[in-house]
């Protein structure tokens, strides 16, 4: 079983090449960082959880930035984004920076994406609430064609674009394994439409081994290979405990990723080795 870490990357918290150091120095497999270009001051849509946002939302580091920092700090670690709001961003400008991180790490790169739930952080960046899916997809797709082809072209709805260059390529072929998060009606239709995998926020009501046994039978029904569908697990901090550990390892999930809370140096270190229990 692999064990990674997940923390909001702020510019309160500790440094991101830091953590990222100490969190391989502990035998941990990957480094998780979400992402949230901003954060509109007057917002109707609810956070997931329900309640007040915390702050960490509104002060997080660039994606990609903070995770090139953690790359360099390390030489084993695995790097995520959990997840990239693919729908807030261009697809040719996400393809290359996806592509250099991948080469950049020597192919430690893992590529978690979602459709976001701030519908007015999305309009900010010219995003329809409504059509994120369709954007979504379209955008992946397009993102595939510029991994994988050396002259490639995609003609979408939302993505246009005629044969370019672009390089680099990814070190991992065809490209970093794409994990798509969240637990809805549709999300298992879009894993195995243009998805690697499944990357759900655990929660104590969940039936985690039902909803893995039906991904993996609409896998199979589908014509792929259900063995080469991988899960990893996000339990939010707050939530880790030896109960709802064992509930996610238990189960046929390829990675448990474990929330800490974004603090400073000294008390995120803590929390690491509080952690190491589960190793």
């Amino acid at each position: 079983m692999n064990y990674g870490i997940m923390m909001f990357a702020t510019d309160y918290a500790v440094h991101p090449a830091k953590l990222a150091k100490e969190a391989e120095d502990r035998g941990f497999e990957s480094l998780w960082f979400p992402e949230h270009t901003h954060i509109p001051a007057s917002r109707e849509s609810t956070p997931p959880g329900g309640g007040e946002l915390p702050e960490q939302y509104w002060h997080t580091h660039d994606l990609f930035v903070a995770l090139a920092a953690a790359a360099t700090a390390t030489k084993n670690l695995k790097i995520a984004t959990g997840i990239c709001l693919i729908i807030e961003r261009d697809a040719i400008t996400t393809a290359k920076e996806v592509a250099t991180l991948d080469a950049l790490s020597n192919g430690r790169f893992i590529f978690g994406i979602g459709g976001g739930w701030n519908a007015e952080e999305m309009a900010n960046h010219g995003t329809d609430f409504k059509k994120r899916w369709k954007i979504m997809r379209e955008r992946i797709l397009a993102m595939k064609e510029i991994w994988t082809e050396d002259e490639p072209e995609f003609h979408g709805e939302f993505v246009n674009f005629d044969k370019l260059w672009s390089w680099p390529k990814p070190v991992q072929k065809p490209h970093p394994p794409i994990l798509l998060g969240g637990d809805g009606a549709r999300t298992f239709d879009r894993i195995v439409d243009y998805c690697d995998g499944w990357l759900p926020i655990v929660l104590p009501n969940m039936d985690l081994d039902k909803k893995i046994k039906d991904l993996k039978d609409q896998a199979e029904e589908s014509g792929r290979d259900p063995e080469k569908v991988s899960i990893s697990a996000i339990i939010p901090a707050g939530l880790v405990n030896d109960d709802m550990v064992d509930k996610v390892k238990d189960s046929d999930v390829e990675r448990v990723v474990l929330g800490v809370a974004p603090d400073n140096e000294s008390v995120v270190i803590q929390s690491l080795d509080k952690l190491l229990k589960y190793l």
